[in-house]
């Protein structure tokens, strides 16, 4: 079985249609939440990635833009692109995401899970070996995804050393790849980057495949057309910041 593992798309459809053309062949798609907040298609977006797959578990962003949460934790623009999602999603699309699944999910039996934040709660930022460590400590499930950070890589440990997982990529504009091997008697926490608002210093669109019988995780970084997904921002009256982030990579 391979999944196609998706996060924090963040309604941008440029990068998520990028992803979807680019990704090789896979046969579930698992998306760990955020698929709305800041980009200015988030009705397109849920359309796009419903039809995609069936497996996800719900964001902060998906949490907050549905009315299920309160915007006070938000900075101001996460705030007003909060506020302004909330304005445009169609009814339908409210109701979905308010039904999406809390985190941890497993999707593919005991040895997976599917988070946004971290399996001990799903709006902890996992961003170094310290955050991961007690989640690492804690888990049953050998292999857990989980998105939030907007950072592709992840960590591991086999109970006495500790691994950190930073993909090594050659270009900042071209399409790249990067295999890692899972081994046996390993926990991992893996980030496969996010869709729509990557935050590594790379402004191409992350996402990765998982590759049960290979026990094999790629992860991908693709262009996309980011001026498309930056005019659509201004035009939308979003914060500029929103757009220009987007060329940053941060």
């Amino acid at each position: 079985m391979r999944a196609l593992v998706l996060s924090d798309i963040h309604a941008n459809l440029e990068a998520l249609d990028a992803v979807i053309a680019a990704a090789p062949q896979y046969d579930a798609v698992w998306n760990l939440g955020d698929v709305v907040g800041y980009g200015a298609n988030p009705n397109e977006v849920i359309d796009r990635a419903r039809s995609i797959g069936s497996v996800f578990v719900r964001g902060n962003h998906d949490r907050v833009c549905s009315g299920l949460g309160s915007t006070e934790d938000f900075n101001p623009i996460a705030n007003r692109a909060a506020k302004w999602t909330q304005c445009v999603l169609s009814a339908e699309h409210i109701a979905w995401l308010r039904h999406l699944a809390h985190g941890p999910i497993m999707p593919d039996g005991p040895q997976v899970s599917c988070n946004h934040g971290s399996p001990l709660d799903e709006d902890e930022y996992i961003l170094s070996m310290r955050d991961a460590w007690q989640p690492l400590q804690k888990v049953t499930t050998a292999i857990n995804f989980f998105g939030h950070t907007h950072l592709q890589g992840g960590f591991a440990t086999n109970g006495n050393d500790w691994f950190k997982l930073v993909p090594d990529y050659a270009t900042h504009d071209e399409p790249e790849e990067y295999e890692i091997q899972l081994r046996e008697g390993v926990r991992y926490l893996i980030n496969p980057g996010s869709v729509g608002q990557p935050r590594d210093g790379d402004w191409r669109s992350a996402f990765a495949i998982y590759d049960d019988a290979q026990r094999m995780v790629t992860f991908y970084r693709i262009p996309y057309d980011v001026r498309l997904a930056q005019m659509r921002i201004l035009r939308a009256g979003l914060p500029d910041r929103l757009a220009t982030r987007l060329r940053d990579g941060r």
